[in-house]
Protein backbone atom coordinates (compact mmCIF):
# COMPACT_ATOMS: atom_id res chain seq x y z
CA UNK A 1 0.00 0.00 0.00
CA UNK A 2 2.65 2.17 0.29
CA UNK A 3 3.30 2.44 -3.36
CA UNK A 4 -0.01 3.32 -4.29
CA UNK A 5 0.08 6.41 -1.88
CA UNK A 6 3.35 8.07 -3.51
CA UNK A 7 1.34 7.03 -7.57
CA UNK A 8 -2.05 8.91 -6.81
CA UNK A 9 0.11 11.82 -6.21
CA UNK A 10 2.78 11.65 -9.15
CA UNK A 11 -0.15 11.02 -10.96
CA UNK A 12 -2.45 14.49 -9.63
CA UNK A 13 1.00 16.04 -10.59
CA UNK A 14 1.06 15.19 -14.11
CA UNK A 15 -2.36 16.03 -14.54
CA UNK A 16 -1.63 19.55 -13.20
CA UNK A 17 1.03 20.01 -15.63
CA UNK A 18 -0.68 19.16 -18.54
CA UNK A 19 -2.79 21.80 -18.14
CA UNK A 20 -1.09 24.64 -18.33
CA UNK A 21 0.79 23.17 -21.07
CA UNK A 22 -2.70 23.04 -22.73
CA UNK A 23 -3.56 26.10 -21.65
CA UNK A 24 -0.63 27.37 -23.49
CA UNK A 25 -1.63 25.26 -26.61
CA UNK A 26 -4.46 27.06 -26.48
CA UNK A 27 -2.96 30.42 -26.40
CA UNK A 28 -0.68 29.42 -29.12
CA UNK A 29 -3.55 27.78 -30.98
CA UNK A 30 -5.12 31.19 -30.96
CA UNK A 31 -2.03 32.45 -32.62
CA UNK A 32 -1.95 29.92 -35.03
CA UNK A 33 -5.81 30.26 -35.79
CA UNK A 34 -5.05 33.92 -36.53
CA UNK A 35 -3.03 32.90 -39.00
CA UNK A 36 -4.04 30.27 -40.90
CA UNK A 37 -7.59 32.49 -41.04
CA UNK A 38 -5.17 34.67 -42.78
CA UNK A 39 -4.19 32.03 -45.19
CA UNK A 40 -7.59 30.94 -45.97
CA UNK A 41 -7.88 34.82 -46.90
CA UNK A 42 -5.33 34.10 -49.87
CA UNK A 43 -7.71 32.02 -52.22
CA UNK A 44 -5.98 30.22 -54.73
CA UNK A 45 -7.86 29.57 -57.88
CA UNK A 46 -7.62 26.08 -59.76
CA UNK A 47 -8.03 26.54 -63.69
CA UNK A 48 -7.44 24.09 -66.35
CA UNK A 49 -6.58 25.23 -69.87
CA UNK A 50 -6.28 22.30 -72.46
CA UNK A 51 -4.55 23.48 -75.08
CA UNK A 52 -5.55 20.58 -78.34
CA UNK A 53 -4.09 20.38 -82.06
CA UNK A 54 -3.84 18.48 -85.10
CA UNK A 55 -1.40 17.89 -87.80
CA UNK A 56 -3.18 20.15 -89.84
CA UNK A 57 -2.63 23.23 -87.41
CA UNK A 58 -6.00 23.05 -86.40
CA UNK A 59 -5.96 23.99 -82.61
CA UNK A 60 -8.77 24.84 -79.98
CA UNK A 61 -8.76 25.38 -76.15
CA UNK A 62 -10.76 24.07 -73.29
CA UNK A 63 -10.84 26.04 -69.80
CA UNK A 64 -12.43 24.14 -66.46
CA UNK A 65 -12.35 26.45 -63.51
CA UNK A 66 -12.73 24.16 -60.75
CA UNK A 67 -15.21 21.70 -61.97
CA UNK A 68 -17.15 23.91 -64.14
CA UNK A 69 -16.42 23.76 -68.03
CA UNK A 70 -15.88 27.55 -68.98
CA UNK A 71 -14.44 27.06 -72.66
CA UNK A 72 -14.88 23.90 -74.91
CA UNK A 73 -13.64 23.71 -78.22
CA UNK A 74 -12.66 27.27 -78.70
CA UNK A 75 -11.06 27.55 -82.11
CA UNK A 76 -7.12 29.43 -81.60
CA UNK A 77 -4.63 29.79 -84.11
CA UNK A 78 -1.11 28.00 -84.05
CA UNK A 79 0.21 31.84 -84.13
CA UNK A 80 -1.34 32.30 -81.40
CA UNK A 81 -0.28 29.14 -79.48
CA UNK A 82 3.00 29.73 -80.05
CA UNK A 83 2.88 33.48 -78.69
CA UNK A 84 1.11 32.44 -75.45
CA UNK A 85 3.68 29.41 -75.14
CA UNK A 86 6.48 31.90 -75.24
CA UNK A 87 4.99 33.93 -72.62
CA UNK A 88 4.66 30.82 -70.27
CA UNK A 89 8.01 28.89 -70.17
CA UNK A 90 10.47 28.35 -72.31
CA UNK A 91 10.26 24.62 -71.33
CA UNK A 92 6.53 24.49 -72.99
CA UNK A 93 7.32 26.73 -75.89
CA UNK A 94 9.95 24.04 -77.03
CA UNK A 95 7.49 21.49 -76.96
CA UNK A 96 4.90 23.27 -78.42
CA UNK A 97 7.65 24.87 -80.73
CA UNK A 98 8.62 21.18 -81.76
CA UNK A 99 4.96 20.21 -82.71
CA UNK A 100 4.59 23.67 -84.69
CA UNK A 101 7.17 22.62 -86.99
CA UNK A 102 6.30 19.26 -87.68
CA UNK A 103 3.18 20.46 -89.03
CA UNK A 104 4.95 23.60 -90.90
CA UNK A 105 6.95 21.12 -92.76
CA UNK A 106 3.63 18.79 -93.43
CA UNK A 107 2.20 21.52 -94.67
CA UNK A 108 5.27 22.44 -97.24
CA UNK A 109 5.49 19.61 -98.37
CA UNK A 110 1.41 19.50 -99.33
CA UNK A 111 2.01 22.66 -100.84
CA UNK A 112 4.77 21.53 -103.32
CA UNK A 113 3.01 18.35 -103.94
CA UNK A 114 -0.08 20.65 -105.19
CA UNK A 115 2.14 23.22 -107.16
CA UNK A 116 3.59 20.32 -108.95
CA UNK A 117 0.54 19.15 -109.68
CA UNK A 118 -1.26 22.94 -110.46
CA UNK A 119 1.83 22.97 -112.75
CA UNK A 120 1.01 19.12 -114.73
CA UNK A 121 -2.81 20.69 -115.19
CA UNK A 122 -1.25 23.81 -116.79
CA UNK A 123 0.73 22.36 -118.92
CA UNK A 124 -2.17 19.85 -119.78
CA UNK A 125 -4.57 22.75 -120.40
CA UNK A 126 -1.61 24.53 -122.87
CA UNK A 127 -1.51 21.32 -124.99
CA UNK A 128 -5.44 21.33 -125.30
CA UNK A 129 -5.31 24.64 -126.21
CA UNK A 130 -2.77 24.90 -128.81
Amino acid sequence: MTNTAPTPPAAAADDASPAPEKAEAGSGGANKTRKKSTARKTRTVSLTLTVTGTADGDWQADLVHGTTRVVRGLPISAAAVSRAAKELHSDIFDGIETVLSEAREQHRARMEELEAELQRVKAALAELSE
